[in-house]
């Protein structure tokens, strides 16, 4: 159970970016998070890895607090964010060194990921492009195999055929208890995966509920329809 209790943040100096927010995530899943831009996806994905610190309220994971960081809290979550830069390690290296944090790490995951993006197992991860870095580092973090699993905008800096390895990549790389977390605006790319729907905007959770896979899906579509609504109650 992942759960966000009325919590609010601000960076310093600046009004809220989320106030009073409570939302949870309690089944496995794929989640697909949308908002428009400025309504705090991204801060609630580092305060949900407790990256950030709420101004008030608290982010829960199985009942312990995530700012805490405690070491069996931290191995049961990882995070993607959406600009990231990779050390001077080859691949192996890294993946000694994170492996025991990660106590349910799967170097066969690591494998079939890796082959469905078309990478190679041992590269040096300084010398990857942008595209080539996100493709290794979403395969590690399917590898780690955490309860929790945060991406924001992972499709990014990839190109059409990569999308589709993403897409394919998740579906062979989670189980069903895990709970994925994608925070886009590149809503097509995840239409096919996401089996909840979770759409924020001012302050407001709009919906959070599993959508019906046996009707056709347009996230672009229900994305405008609840903030439209949302705008006419007023």
């Amino acid at each position: 159970m992942l759960e966000l209790k009325n919590v609010s943040f601000a960076y310093r100096g600046k009004m809220n970016v989320i106030d009073n927010l409570s939302l949870s995530f309690s089944e496995g899943g794929v989640y697909g998070l949308l908002g428009k831009n400025g309504t705090g996806k991204s801060t609630m994905l580092y305060l949900i890895m407790g990256l950030l610190k709420p101004n008030k309220g608290e982010v829960m994971m199985d009942g312990e607090r995530t700012f805490d960081r405690k070491p069996q809290t931290m191995s049961q979550m990882f995070i993607v964010p959406e600009e990231y830069d990779m050390p001077n390690l080859t691949l192996s290296e890294y993946v000694k060194i994170i492996r025991p944090l990660y106590p349910n790490f799967d170097d066969q995951v690591l494998t079939d990921c890796l082959n469905v993006f078309e990478m190679p197992e041992n590269v040096n991860l300084k010398n990857l492009s942008m595209g080539q870095k996100k493709k290794v580092y979403i395969s590690l973090a399917l590898a780690v195999r955490t309860k929790v699993l945060l991406m924001d905008e992972p499709t990014n800096g990839l190109d059409i055929l990569a999308k589709a390895q993403f897409r394919k990549a998740i579906a062979r790389g989670m189980n069903e208890e895990q709970i994925i977390i994608i925070s886009t605006h590149q809503v097509r790319d995840v239409e096919q995966l996401i089996d909840h729907i979770t759409i924020i905007n001012n302050n407001k959770v709009l919906m959070n509920e599993p959508i019906d896979s046996e009707e056709p899906l347009n996230l672009e579509e229900l994305f405008i329809k609840k903030v439209e609504e949302q705008t006419h109650t007023k």
